[in-house]
């Protein structure tokens, strides 16, 4: 897989793309990461790429015409499968999300920054529109970088064990169940005797049934779609 972002801001991802899973993903081959600077496609000698909104009203919006230079460059290099633009008023982003995306070949991520963009680059190019969650940040920057992440740990071999990303939360509308690491006893708070009873099946049942429990208490909304 190819992702490709459009950013104002690509340094602020390039720490990001460089560490733990995401590197060691990159390293092996499995995933390709690029970021691209929107600047690099402004025609002006001050690199700008904003302008004020026509009819008035406070805040800047990034213009068409270097975004579409920028997309159209890409485009012509490869196809892309989805090109998304991060916004407040996308589809809320879920691991079902993750899951169809993470078997898609090349996605390319627009990111959006102070006001959003010219509403034609959203006509002309985008093909998927994703928020992470109903509040607003400073850009699409992180939001881009929140779903790349859950969509490359779900590509085959990125992770050294491919059965971790199957019982993540969320996968079957259920959270995941409260996990234990040694000592098997501190300051007196002990494992629950199945998970050191060595059999399987109790331990998958037990693990169950806390997803199940953990899901109603935290999640009744996740709780009701899962159809138990």
């Amino acid at each position: 897989m190819r992702i490709d972002i459009i950013s104002v801001v690509p340094k602020l991802m390039e720490s990001f793309f460089a560490h733990s899973i995401l590197k060691r993903g990159q390293e092996a081959g499995h995933v390709e990461v690029v970021l691209h600077d929107l600047r690099d496609y402004s025609l002006s000698k001050q690199r700008q790429v904003d302008d004020y909104a026509f009819g008035g009203g406070a805040g800047m919006v990034l213009s068409v015409e270097p975004i579409a230079r920028c997309i159209r460059h890409l485009q012509s290099e490869r196809h892309y499968d989805e090109i998304i633009y991060m916004t407040p008023d996308g589809e809320t982003f879920n691991q079902q999300t993750a899951n169809q995306l993470s078997l898609q070949g090349n996605l390319l991520f627009l990111c959006g920054h102070y006001k959003g963009v010219d509403q034609r680059v959203r006509d002309m190019f985008i093909t998927k529109e994703i928020s992470i969650g109903d509040y607003v940040l400073s850009g699409g920057e992180l939001a881009a970088a929140v779903c790349a992440d859950a969509i490359i740990r779900l590509i085959p071999g990125v992770l050294n064990d491919e059965t971790s990303a199957l019982t993540d939360s969320f996968q079957d509308n259920l959270l995941a169940p409260p996990v234990y690491t040694r000592p098997a006893e501190f300051e007196g708070i002990g494992v629950p005797p199945v998970l050191l009873s060595g059999h399987e099946a109790k331990i998958n049942e037990w693990r169950f049934e806390q997803s199940i429990e953990r899901t109603k208490a935290r999640r009744p909304d996740l709780y009701q779609k899962s159809g138990l």
